[in-house]
């Protein structure tokens, strides 16, 4: 009989939606977004946006409500998604986040700090389904499951100017992906001590 309750301790929860646009299908990636909006992490809660973009000038920002909230992410998750968001030495832009809509129409994330408002928007979603990532898959010592609705269609503003490029799709096991997807009730954890 499968236990009712997983055998690996949570170290986060709360959502990791993300944008990636790329000009030919994903051979490169000029354009990439994590947004977190964490609940319940050991530095508290809080949202962050990670970007990557010719919107900045081709380098990385962090932004975020709760600095903590951000440098946990760098240390403990982003250091194994995306290296270049896990760097200490990027300063954390204090931000206001706030989301509107949903998967069956559009979704947006928006972001107010200082002059810089920016909009990350997903929409003509696909059919949800359940990632399942145990630790140790792809030698990742940390594990996620989450709700992914992989959007065939996104864009992201800043300030008035769009990314470029488009998402593309992905396959994730036998489930049809993007690479632009609203991550939600996502939950990380790492195997029991």
């Amino acid at each position: 009989m499968t236990a009712p309750v997983d055998a690996n301790d949570p170290i986060m929860t709360g959502e990791n939606s993300f944008v990636r646009l790329s000009p030919d299908g994903g051979k490169t990636q000029p354009e990439r977004f994590s947004h977190w909006r964490v609940l319940w992490c050991p530095a508290g809660a809080g949202h962050a946006l990670f970007a990557h973009s010719g919107l900045v000038g081709n380098a990385v920002r962090v932004y975020s409500d709760n600095a903590a909230v951000a440098r946990w992410l760098q240390r403990n998750i982003e250091t194994l998604l995306y290296p270049a968001f896990a760097d200490p030495a990027l300063p954390v832009i204090a931000a206001e986040f706030s989301r509107a809509g949903d998967p069956r129409s559009a979704a947006t994330e928006s972001i107010v700090a200082g002059g810089d408002r920016i909009t990350l928007t997903w929409y003509d979603c696909l059919d949800p389904f359940v990632l399942t990532v145990p630790p140790g898959f792809n030698n990742r010592p940390i594990g996620v499951f989450s709700t992914f609705f992989p959007a065939r269609s996104a864009q992201v503003e800043m300030n008035g100017r769009f990314a470029s490029g488009q998402p593309w799709s992905e396959m994730r096991g036998d489930r049809q992906g993007s690479s632009a997807c609203l991550a939600w009730s996502e939950t990380w954890v790492k195997p029991r001590a």
